[in-house]
């Protein structure tokens, strides 16, 4: 292709012996050495528009042959542009014979949300060293109930996210399409497969377990998280703002909090179900920070949210609005841990505490300040910096006391 391409620009000549007939023209000495002269000037200016030529020639095919463009949507997969092929979105594939073991696992890791994954089991972890006394109490038994806990939360976890996957292929196509519905990954058969498939594990589990307040908690997840986004008449409460953003504080403000610690507590440990100060400020706490998830969750996903018609409250009152009443409960949060750790009466648990939310709330405040909010990848880099934020506080709430 090149050599035809640089074939029909072929340089122009000019031979000698016409060269030398124009000189020899009976027109006298004056002409005959104008008219080479010019010649020559032609000759000069032919010669550099055909270098020219030559170079934008092969420039051009070189542009057509080698230029890829790399996507890389919020770090979750890998994409390739072919210019010259003309396929859009195409998966770069794959040399290795681990590659497709490889993709099939990156895709089930986007399905599953891991951040959420992370955050439930923290928080699972955190709210069950709360009923941890003496040394003693950390024994097999503990390490095998609080297990049996993670396990189950952690299948119901994927169960809520993939549901939801299901239920907004259309909106995540505009908002999230790095993730294996939207894109094409996974087909509904499949999410449908994978999502009954952990559901109904989640709840055999919590059944052979016999821990009531396991159950419960697995029971009630699964209910408000199937009305959350389960399109059928009178559900799909996404729809309705304060109804999603009671949904997420019921499950990560109270459930996580109260069922798992009675868990460890009635079941495991065989003590009185009697909810203690650490207990009661982490339900307090998180109960700010489930409202700021449930709230700034919207704030990236906007554009897809007017579409369809999702009431948010981003789509009500408009983004900044919204993130700065999310920095104003937070750090009102962080205002109510500051108090709880100058009241307590333990004096490692006071320091931790006080020092541990300081550091926190000035982070919060000092990145909020430079908030581009022109930029959704800017939105949403902030979006899983709370998250870490929720990590955070889960590894402070066994400090206090």
């Amino acid at each position: 292709m090149e050599s035809m391409l640089i074939g029909s620009f072929q340089k122009p000549s000019l031979s000698l012996p016409f060269a030398a007939e124009l000189c020899s023209l009976p027109t006298g000495n004056h002409l005959k050495c104008k008219a080479f002269s010019n010649v020559g000037r032609i000759y000069a200016v032919s010669e550099r528009l055909c270098v020219r030529r030559q170079n934008l020639v092969h420039q051009s095919v070189k542009n057509i042959t080698q230029r890829r463009v790399t996507l890389n949507p919020k770090g979750d997969s890998k994409y390739v542009v072919n210019s010259a092929s003309g396929h859009s979105l195409e998966s770069e594939p794959s040399k290795s014979p681990l590659g497709p073991l490889h993709q099939g696992l990156d895709a089930f890791y986007r399905f599953s949300r891991p951040h959420t994954v992370i955050g439930t089991a923290l928080s699972i972890v955190s709210v069950s060293l709360l009923a941890v006394e003496k040394l003693s109490d950390f024994s097999p038994l503990f390490f095998a109930g609080l297990l049996e806990a993670i396990v189950a939360a952690l299948l119901m976890n994927i169960y809520i996210v993939g549901l939801n996957q299901i239920s907004d292929i259309e909106i995540d196509k505009v908002n999230k399409p790095y993730l294996p519905l939207a894109s094409g990954e996974y087909s509904v058969k499949t999410g449908v497969m994978i999502v009954s498939s952990f559901g109904i594990l989640s709840f055999w589990l919590g059944w052979i377990v016999g821990s009531w307040p396991l159950f419960w908690a697995l029971f009630i997840s699964f209910m408000l998280g199937t009305a959350y986004s389960i399109d059928v008449p009178l559900l799909r409460w996404k729809r309705f703002a304060v109804v999603a953003a009671m949904c997420i504080f019921a499950v990560r403000a109270v459930i996580v909090q109260i069922a798992f610690y009675l868990h460890i507590q009635t079941y495991v440990f065989g003590r009185p179900g009697i909810l203690t100060k650490p207990v009661i400020f982490a339900t307090a706490f998180m109960s700010f920070f489930s409202v700021v998830i449930a709230l700034f969750k919207d704030i990236p996903d906007i554009v897809g949210d007017k579409i369809y018609g999702i009431q948010s409250f981003t789509v009500r009152l408009g983004q900044e609005k919204v993130f700065w009443i999310c920095i104003s409960l937070l750090e009102m949060a962080y205002a109510v841990a500051l108090f709880v750790g100058v009241t307590s009466s333990c004096t490692w648990s006071k320091w931790a505490t006080l020092v541990g939310h300081t550091v926190l709330g000035y982070l919060l405040w000092s990145r909020a300040k430079s908030i581009d909010f022109k930029s959704k990848t800017a939105i949403t880099s902030f979006y899983m910096f709370i998250w870490k934020l929720f990590y955070a506080e889960y590894l402070l709430i066994p400090l206090v006391r």
